[in-house]
């Protein structure tokens, strides 16, 4: 029994490393005959695994999908990377966190003793970016994925972070999903937007889909040639398209070194000198943007933003005045 035992777990292993497996193949692997190869099958099916024969010249077995989970065979490192995944689960905002856990707890009970010690002595504790840092519903992920997957024109409603208008309307926004991405702790969806044709990133927290889901569409080109760089360059102000809505010219008294690991076109004026292009979303975001380096500033243009720069010196000066001193008692 044992023999045969560790020869079906041989076999399982097998049928999960490739796709098609020809029945004289795993019998020379497995060192037996096809006959017993056909037994070990039937007896992996009884097991719940959906095992179904490849017609064909030489006949043979694949590993199916099946209606339930049936039980999964790992060897160490695969073991590790999922237990290690599992717990990172947590830092990633999907909402996810109880089921991992859960799915965490399964998974180590059912290890040797040499891989439980591996993985408890590899502890992650998740601290948020933001303590109101929101939360994505699991089920808005896949809706969105599925989207993304599929090529399929999409509507969602989409509230401003402000308040909303007076009417209380909601605006309703329809795009070209392209790729579902996570950037400092957050879900984001890269979308063409077809009202104002061009690209938009979309918080995945505020966005409520609606159904059903438009025709679909061929996928244009991303701008940056990557997702990855694409959304980089939109979060660091680089973006090449120029669509920041609001992009100024400075000249700081540091060096550019100092300077270009922040984002934005570094130009070096001279040692201690450089001239730095930058975007963002707001006239005010920039300044600040801008302000949070110690050294001088000159403002090259435009004018929205040295207006920018005034209303926050104006507020600083403000926010540094000495609280009035409370009345006395009577």
């Amino acid at each position: 029994m044992p023999k045969t035992s560790a020869r079906l777990l041989s076999l399982l292993s097998l049928l999960q490393a490739r796709r098609d497996w020809p029945g004289a193949l795993l019998a020379q692997r497995l060192a037996v005959s096809p006959r017993t190869v056909r037994r070990d099958v039937d007896r992996l099916r009884e097991l719940g695994y959906p095992i179904v024969a490849v017609k064909g010249p030489d006949g043979g077995y694949r590993l199916d999908a099946g209606t339930r989970l049936p039980p999964l065979l790992f060897d160490d490192e695969q073991a590790v990377a999922l237990a290690v995944a599992l717990q990172v689960a947590a830092t990633t905002g999907a909402g996810i966190e109880e089921a991992a856990a859960r799915a965490l707890h399964t998974v180590r009970q059912v290890m040797p003793a040499r891989l439980r010690h591996r993985i408890d002595t590899f502890q992650v504790t998740a601290v948020e970016r933001s303590a109101t840092a929101p939360r994505v519903d699991s089920r808005v992920l896949l809706a969105l994925s599925a989207a993304v997957h599929a090529q399929e024109e999409l509507r969602f409603d989409y509230p401003a972070p402000s308040p909303v208008p007076d009417d209380g309307a909601v605006p309703v926004r329809r795009v070209q999903p392209h790729h579902l991405v996570t950037w400092g702790g957050r879900w984001y969806l890269v979308a063409w937007d077809l009202d104002r044709e061009d690209w938009r990133t979309f918080r995945a927290d505020r966005i409520s889909p609606r159904t059903p889901t438009g025709p679909r569409f061929l996928p244009r080109e991303l701008p940056g040639g990557t997702v990855a760089a694409f959304v980089a360059n939109r979060f660091r102000g680089t973006d090449d398209s120029g669509d920041w809505p609001c992009r100024g010219e400075v000249i700081l008294d540091l060096p550019a070194a100092t300077v270009a690991g922040y984002g934005g076109v570094v130009e070096e004026l001279g040692p201690n000198r450089c001239r730095v292009v930058l975007g963002s979303w707001s006239w005010a975001g920039l300044a600040a943007a801008v302000g949070r380096f110690d050294a001088d500033i000159e403002v090259v243009g435009p004018a929205e933003l040295r207006d920018a720069f005034a209303r926050l010196a104006h507020r600083y000066a403000a926010a540094a005045e000495p609280a009035p001193a409370p009345p006395p008692s009577p």
